[in-house]
Order: C-alpha cells, then structure tokens, then sequence
C-alpha cells in the first residue's frame, strides 16, 4: 500500500531564495495480517527553481510583495496548484530571519502555498536540515565517523554534527558571506559582530572605505579561525563566544571532529577558486570560500564533498522536515489540519507517578495562556510506563484532569506519545470524557517543550497522518 505525497520546501535566506518540490512515498513495512506500520521510504526532488537574489526594501525588511510573486511564479512554472501540496517547510535562514518583518513573510507564503505548508525557522532546525540536505548524516553512518556539515551563507554559518549517522550537536555563528556588502569598490554595510572581530585584531573597517581586496582577505581568515574554533580544530580565543547567533551556545562535543563537509552559497567558493572578481557578487563570500578553502586547520582534517551546496537546506526543508504517524493512532478528522500548536512536554521523570506526571502539566499550564485565555496546546510525554489497560485508563483520567481548560475551552486535544499506545488512550479519553470532546492521539513521535507542532490529513488509507516537530521558530 504505497502512497505518494507532495512536499515543497521553500528557503528565504540573507543571500538567496529558492524552492524545491519533492514526492515523498509512504509505505507499509509491516508483512501480512499485523497491525500496519507506514514510514517514509522514498524521498525524491523532482522540481529545483531559479535560485534568486533575496529581495529587500532595505536593510531591515523584506519586499513582501516580491517573495510572493517569485513563489508564485515558481509554482506555475512547477505545475503545481497550492491545494495539491500536503506537506513541507518554509524556511527564513540566516540575516533574513531578524528582518522587522520576517513574520509578516511567514504568514504570507504559509496562506499562499498551501493548506499544510508550515512556516519554521531558528539556527537549530536550519542546522539540521542543512546537513541533511547535504548527505552528512548518511556519510557519517556510512563512514562510521564523527562530520561536522558548516552551512556556511550569506549571514550565518549553521553548524551539525553526526556520529555514527546521529546528531549529536548543532550550533550557529554569524559568519557568513553578506555580513560586508560592497558596491561600486566600496563597502556600505558591515555587520556589527564583524566589525568588533575586525578591531579586535587591529583592523579598522568603515561603511565607506574603499573595499581593500587584502584587507578584506585578513578579515575572513579570521572568520575561517572562527569556524575551525567552533568545532574544535582549534583553541576558542576571546572573540569566539561573542560571534554565536542570539548569544546561542557553542558545540559541547565529548568527541573529536574526524571529518567536514561544506554547504551553503560559500561552498561553492570553498570548493572553486577561479572566481576572478572576487566582488563579483557585491558581498565578500568568494574571499571567505578562499579563505576557508586555505586556512590549515581545514587542510589537516577529512573534506567530503556535499550531497547539496546552495541548495542543502532548500532541499532538507522539502524532503526531511515530515514524519508519519500511524497505524496506532486515534484521530477526529474534521479538525484537521492543525498548525503551529505548542508542545507543552511532561519529562520522563515526571511519568513514574501519576501525581508527578498531574503536577507537571498544571504547573506548565500558565505558560500557554495569553491574557489569561488558555490557548490550544499539545501534550507530549514519552509513555513507555504506560502498558496495561488498567495503567491506561488512569493515564487517561489524569490527563482529562489537567488539562480542564483545553476541554472547557473546547479546543482539539492533542497528545503526542513517543511509545505506541495512542489508539488505546485516545478510545480511553472519548470513554471517560463526560463532555463532547474532538481528540487527537499521535504516537511515534518525539516532541519537546519549546516545540511546535503540524498535523496533516490523513493519507494512505487514513492509516497515517503527517507530522512536521518544528523546534526554535525564531530563536530570538
């Protein structure tokens, strides 16, 4: 029973904006006359759009209008009509994502390109999808190894690292090509990071000042000392912790980076160096590939080619962000789609009692209000304490109880399990319920706090339904 589902990925960044569509198969693993278990086993990307310039109106704001249209116009190129689309991500990377108006963007393309197209950002999910994208976390279980993919872009370098085919790290520095922009042989924009980094090694750099190919060369060495800093090719000097986006965390890795891959619009310029103007595209991302390409901390460790360059995170956003959920499940499917629902998550620490796991929700309760008004939220837990029909019917007691205002407010109950108990418990809470309640139980997959979830129709028969985590929307 196979079925075939279109997704698109759609990546706003500080350079660049593209898309991707790609048929994502669903397939069910499971032999003859047992409960069908539906994954994803084919992904493959059947359309690429023109890659364009991120239209801006100035440094502070995008051009709304000019994104909608060049999404537009790659759907009609693409033949694809927004209602055929049934999963996906839009992604605002890197310098793109602190523009004033970034959400006003979102909610632009999430109402114009379909009815279950999510709108997510935020330096860990870009990170992930990047090297995604790019193959890292299969070269990495291939190999047997520790790679670190660096996404390197216009205004911020998303770094993911994999061992044995795991992500094990990720971390973001705002090192990218587009942080000094030049026009005419001049500079007109430095970011201010950059700036400091500059000066803190005597070099002075103006909006203004003549655009110093050598000078400008020093500069993005430094910023290639920067990246070998954060994976640990080298010793953190002073300057390092300062450069992490939205004073973000750097990589705490107990194990050694054995190998690298690049993606992002700079590793072309990593991996070609016969760009002859080396401003050519009014920014200094040819320098900075230069630089990393030459800089020895590189040169002494494993360099992979990726799978996806420009394209990685476009591609991992279309092609990695779903997950299915199913054959155990418990649904109403009028309610559906839903979108951008927060994960309220009861710790596993918290599941070995039900007056722990009761006291955990009421006391996360509060933070999903807003004036007061309880607002829709999905409970997460992991359930494997859970596995007698007896424990069940107390989980589902307990649950009703803790979340009185989801119910008094008659919002979808969503619970989302990691074990696979969801069928049952979701029969258990439409038995107890004492009002008409819609309920929505998921299993097989992991959320946590800080996430927000989407939750598709259901596909191949109703037996499953499609799922996309989104973990740090505009980590700000």
């Amino acid at each position: 029973m196979k079925e075939i589902i279109l997704s698109v990925g759609i990546d706003i960044g500080t350079s660049t904006t593209q898309l991707i569509f790609s048929h994502l198969t669903v397939d069910n693993k499971a032999g003859s006359y047992v409960v069908p278990r539906l994954d994803i086993v084919d992904k493959e990307v059947f359309y690429r759009s023109d890659i364009y310039m991120t239209p801006l109106i100035s440094n502070t704001e995008i051009d709304v209008t000019k994104i909608k249209d060049i999404v537009a116009m790659e759907y009609r190129k693409a033949g694809i009509a927004p209602h055929e689309v049934k999963t996906g991500a839009v992604i605002i990377t890197g310098e793109t994502a602190r523009k004033n108006n970034a959400n006003q963007v979102l909610d632009a393309l999430s109402n114009m390109a379909g009815d279950f197209v999510v709108a997510t950002a935020g330096p860990d999910l870009e990170s992930v999808l990047a090297a995604r994208g790019a193959g890292t976390d299969r070269l990495s279980e291939r190999l047997k190894k520790v790679v670190a993919n660096l996404d390197v872009g216009g205004g911020t370098t998303n770094i993911a690292v994999y061992q044995n085919g795991k992500i094990c790290g990720t971390a973001c520095l705002d090192i990218g090509g587009r942080l000094i922009k030049i026009n005419d042989g001049k500079i007109t924009y430095v970011f201010h990071k950059i700036n400091n980094l500059a000066k803190g090694f005597g070099i002075s750099i103006s909006v203004g000042d003549i655009a110093d190919q050598i000078k400008l060369q020093r500069i993005c060495v430094l910023m290639a000392s920067q990246l070998a800093q954060a994976i640990g090719l080298e010793k953190s000097d002073g300057f390092h912790q300062n450069l992490y986006t939205n004073n973000g965390n750097c990589l705490s890795l107990e194990m050694t980076v054995e190998a690298v891959t690049f993606s992002g619009g700079v590793a072309d310029f990593i991996n070609e160096s016969t760009w002859e103007d080396c401003f050519g595209f009014g920014d200094i991302g040819i320098l900075l590939g230069r630089a990393i390409a030459m800089y020895p901390a590189f040169n002494h460790i494993k360099h992979y080619q990726a799978a996806e360059t420009i394209r990685a995170t476009v591609v991992g956003a279309g092609t990695h962000t779903t997950e299915v959920s199913g054959s155990t499940i418990s649904y109403s499917r009028k309610r559906l789609p839903v979108k951008n629902v927060p994960v309220l998550k009861v710790e596993e620490d918290c599941e070995d009692s039900l007056k722990k796991f009761y006291a955990s929700i009421r006391k996360q309760m509060p933070f999903y209000m807003s004036d007061g008004h309880q607002e829709q939220v999905a409970i997460a837990f992991n359930g494997k304490s859970y596995t007698s029909f007896r424990d069940i019917q107390a989980l589902a007691e307990t649950i009703l109880k803790s979340i009185k205002e989801v119910v008094e407010n008659q919002y979808l109950l969503i619970i989302v399990i990691e074990s696979d108990i969801a069928k049952v418990l979701g029969n258990a809470l439409q038995l107890l319920s004492k009002t008409e309640i819609d309920i929505l139980c998921i299993d097989g997959i992991r959320a946590l706090n800080g996430d927000y979830v989407d939750i598709g129709e259901p596909i191949a028969g109703g037996h499953v339904v499609p799922v996309i985590i989104k973990t740090l929307i505009f980590n700000s």
